[in-house]
């Protein structure tokens, strides 16, 4: 792997993962701004507590070395749960403020999934 793509990677994932640190931290307190945000979006409140567990668990499992197949899934669910949160701004009519931190974090994901060293990919080999 080049420098250049090792430097890539950890920026990109190091920013991911601490834009990911902030949201779920925010969403694991029971503020009452990120209540009223999910509650006009349609959301009910213990889904706060869901995805900032989750968000929480994906940044260990992207950081950790090794376990592959854990990556993949976070990587997944990170974009799974970033593009539905476009996705929710936009059917919400929310202004396009809204879409920064959502859109950022997913190029953050797919940059970082993308640059991934080999040993933190899953193995293509036929058994």
């Amino acid at each position: 792997m080049k420098t250049r793509d090792k430097i890539i990677y950890w920026v990109a994932t190091i920013w991911l993962s601490l834009g990911m640190a902030t949201s779920g931290i925010v969403q694991l307190i029971p503020m009452n701004e990120e209540i009223e945000r999910m509650n006009a979006l349609g959301y009910p409140n213990y889904f706060l507590t869901i995805i900032g567990v989750w968000k929480m668990l994906g940044i260990v499992a992207i950081l950790i070395p090794k376990y592959p197949l854990v990556k993949e899934w976070a990587y997944a669910g990170f974009f799974f749960l970033l593009s539905g949160a476009i996705f929710t701004h936009l059917a919400a009519g929310d202004a396009a403020t809204e879409y920064f931190g959502p859109t950022l974090l997913l190029v953050l994901t797919i940059v970082s999934w993308f640059y991934r060293p080999a040993d933190r990919k899953l193995s293509t080999r036929k058994v």
